[in-house]
This record gives structure tokens, sequence and C-alpha cells, in this order.
């Protein structure tokens, strides 16, 4: 009868109750509604060391250092080992459990227990000595438990491409930090050269002032152009000390670290002249946002059979081997052992509508899961749409600013030599070089724009590091 009993719960733990998950089907458009036209092509993009086309050797070696040192990534490593050690916790249930114990025990009975004990001559004083060892096996015959190992492998490629996410974007901070660091050098160096050039105007004003060809107006409109022009210098300095403040920590170093390092001038980095920026459909595959938000919805669905598990009856196999005696000389004695063995079925059959309600937890979870998964998708068509709209128009932009650049420098020269000749008056000049420090700082953070514009596509794009493996939704490792 025991043996048949087995095969029996055996036959019925093929099956899991609850939902076999399947991928969600989402429909992606076929081309970009942006029209490329900053440079990028649909042609296959490879993003690892995406960076590496700004050709900066500086950018290059942050890189490299935030990926070993970053904090923020370390505790998103950690998270992964964490799913990976609950992923063990909850597969342990899967197989049968073994314990031992062994006690010893002084022990009285009662003298007056009927009968006395002392009128059969037996000592109420006695030692009892046990050693023992208890299995027990509980068969996951309705599939709970294999649900429960589901969910947590769902969990564990949730959490890699948590870390992917993390990496993402923290490549994409360290980016964005040095280019402004280098924007904010550049600004830095055309307002010190703006402040050379105006302070030569104060000395011209003055001279002229001084010989009579000119009123005092003319100096004082030279002095405050030049204050001005020098009070932007501390706001400037501290943007950029936020930068490099801020790209230090990003490498897991002291605000103060990179100080020196970043001390000598540099350009901007310059974007590369062809962006290959794929298919749209390519981004189910390379968002990490998009992957663990499919991981998480693949963890709820298992949940679901996890929850319903709890409606049907539990069986376990349980059993008790050891030996027991009231002295030590027969403990081990083959007449001291005892067992028991055999199978035990727990049915919760009333609580209240707590499991039918917890499988409709469940179940709204999962709907939570799947609206997220979709709105993570259509965010991030969204971002790469945006970055490739803002990448293409900053371009044009620059390239407007830079004629604007070079025609306001020659309406400085022109109306520095008339006013030198008395054939303008002071505030042509002023008005000139206003407007060429003006579209000289305005082309600095447009080159700014155009290359943290470029850092923002690729983020969008799922940009990552090399050797990273390779993953696609419903596969993710840990599966």
């Amino acid at each position: 009868m025991f043996p048949r009993f087995i095969v029996c719960l055996l036959l019925f733990a093929g099956c899991a109750v609850g939902p076999n998950y399947q991928p969600p089907k989402t429909n992606t458009p076929a081309q970009w509604t942006s029209s490329l036209a900053g440079g990028e092509t649909n042609s296959p993009v490879d993003l690892a060391g995406w960076w590496k086309g700004f050709g900066d050797t500086n950018l290059d070696s942050f890189m490299v250092t935030a990926v070993q040192s970053n904090l923020t990534l370390r505790v998103a490593e950690a998270r992964v080992r964490e799913a990976r050690y609950e992923k063990a916790v909850v597969s342990g249930a899967l197989w049968p459990s073994l314990g031992a114990s062994g006690s010893y025990t002084r022990n009285r009975y009662g003298e007056n227990e009927y009968p006395p004990l002392a009128a059969f001559g037996i000592d109420p004083n006695y030692h009892l000595y046990d050693a023992s060892f208890d299995a027990a096996w509980e068969l996951d015959v309705f599939g709970g438990t294999r649900r429960a190992v589901e969910a947590a492998n769902a969990q564990i490629g949730a959490a890699e491409f948590g870390q992917r996410d993390v990496l993402v974007s923290l490549l994409a901070e360290v980016a964005r930090n040095y280019i402004s660091a280098r924007a904010y050098q550049q600004r830095l160096r055309i307002t010190r050269d703006n402040i050379s050039v105006e302070r030569d105007l104060l000395d011209l004003t003055t001279n002229r002032y001084e010989s009579g060809l000119s009123s005092d107006l003319d100096v004082q409109q030279a002095r405050a152009l030049l204050n001005t022009t020098e009070a932007q210098v501390p706001s400037l300095q501290t943007g950029y000390d936020e930068s490099v403040y801020h790209l230090a920590v990003l490498l897991g170093q002291t605000p103060g670290t990179l100080t020196d390092q970043m001390a000598t001038r540099a350009p901007i980095p310059l974007t590369p002249p062809l962006v290959p920026v794929g298919l749209p459909s390519d981004l189910l595959q390379r968002r990490p946002d998009v992957q663990q938000a499919e991981r998480q919805l693949a963890a709820a669905t298992a949940q679901i059979g996890v929850a319903k598990a709890d409606l049907f009856p539990k069986f376990s196999l349980t059993g008790l081997a050891g030996v027991q005696s009231v002295s030590a000389g027969t403990w081990f004695n083959y007449a001291s052992r005892y067992w028991d063995a055999g199978p035990t079925v727990q049915w919760e059959l009333f609580e209240a509508g707590s499991i039918v309600a917890n499988v409709h937890v469940q179940n709204a979870r999962q709907e939570q899961a799947l609206n997220n998964y979709e709105q993570t998708v259509l965010t991030a068509l969204e971002d790469s749409e945006t970055a490739l709209t803002a990448y293409a128009r900053e371009q044009v932009r620059r390239e407007s600013l830079a004629r604007s650049v070079d025609a306001d420098q020659q309406a400085l020269s022109l109306s520095t030599q008339l006013y030198k000749n008395g054939l303008v008056d002071f505030l042509n000049v002023l008005n000139s070089e206003t407007a060429l420090y003006t579209a000289q700082d305005t082309l600095v953070q447009s080159d700014q724009a155009v290359s943290l514009d470029l850092v923002q596509l690729y983020k969008a794009l799922g940009g990552g590091w090399e050797g990273e493996t390779n993953t696609t939704p419903g596969m993710a490792k840990g599966n």
C-alpha cells in the first residue's frame, strides 16, 4: 500500500498549478519616427565601448576606473549574489531534510502516583539517554515549490539586468560629467580672453578720454562691461569644480582626487561623423531596464502558481530512528532502538479566504508587472526618439552659432577700428564685444550639448560594456 501511495504522488508531481509563463509580444515600429539627420544610420550598432568614439584617452581611462571602483555598481553586483543565494534557499525545499539530535535528562516520578511505584520496588529517580535521526520530505505534488524556484530564477535575471542598467547609467554619468568639466574649462578660457580684450578697451577709452577725444561715459561703459564679464568667472569655476568632484565620486574616489589631473585644459570630446543606431525593435534586446521588467513579469507569473498551490493538500514523507535507554551502558544496544516512518497529509480546509485572497494578490501583481513592462518599452522608445531628435537638431544649431561667431568677430574688429578713427561712438564697440562673447559662450555650450546628446542617445539605446553577456527576454541567466 505504501509504495503505491508513493507512485501515485510521483505521477501527480509532474504537474504544476498556475499559468505557464510566455514572454509578452510587443509591437515596435519598423523605423524611427525621428529623421536621422545628424549622422545616424540604421546600421547594426555595437554599443560596447561606445565612448571610444569620442577619441579621448582620459575619458577611456575614467570609464575603466568607474567600472572597477564605483560603489553603486558594487551594490548592484551584491544584489545579484543575493538573488542567487535566495534561489538556493528556495530550491532546498525540493529535497529531503535530515536532522540529528541527542539528549540526556535526569528524571523523577511522583511518589503519589497510583499505584505507588515504591510498592513495586521501582526507584522514582532515573536517567534517560536518547539519540535519533529524523527525516522529512515534502513532495512537491502541485508544483508550488517548483514555481517558487521559477520565480527565484526570474529574480536572478532581473537582478542581473538591474546591474546592467546601473552600469549603463554609470557610464553615461561619467561621460556627462567629464564633458561638462571640459566645457566649463572652455567657457572659462573664453571668458578670460574676453576680460583681456575688455581691459584693452577700458585702456583705450581711458586714453581717449584723457586726450579729450571721448567722454567719461565711454570709460564707465567699458568698465561696466569688464565687471560684468569678470562676474561670470566664479559661477563658471563653481560649475567646473562640481563636475570634477562628482566625476571623482563616480570613480569611487574622494571629491578632490581628480583636481590635478583635470587641471590641464583639454577640448570638449568631439562626436564621430557616423553613429549607427539600429532599429527600434533592437531596444527589446539592448535596453537592460526593458529586460529587467520582463524578468520581473516572469517572476510575478510564477508567484501565482506558488499561491495556488496552497489551495491543495501537502504530502510529506517523514521518518524517525534512534536509540533510547535509561542506562548509558545499554544506550546503543540493539534492543534500545526505536523508529517510525510513513506519509502525512496536511490540508488547510478553512483559512477564512486568505489563500484565495493571496491568489488574487498575485494576479494583481502580475498585472502590475505586465503594465510596467509595456510602459518601460514605451519609455525606451520615447528616450531614443527624443535623443535622436535632440542630437540632430543641436548640430544644426551649432553650425549657425559657428557662423555667428565668425560674423561677430569681424564686427568687433571693424567697430573697434572705426571707434579709434572717431567714426562711430563707443556703443557700437560695446555691442559688438557683448555679442561676440555671448556667441562664443553659446557656441561652447552647443558643442557641449551635441556631445551630451550623443551620450544620452547611447544610453537610450542601452550602451554597455565590453564582455557583458548578450541576453534576450525570457533567456536571462539563472533560468
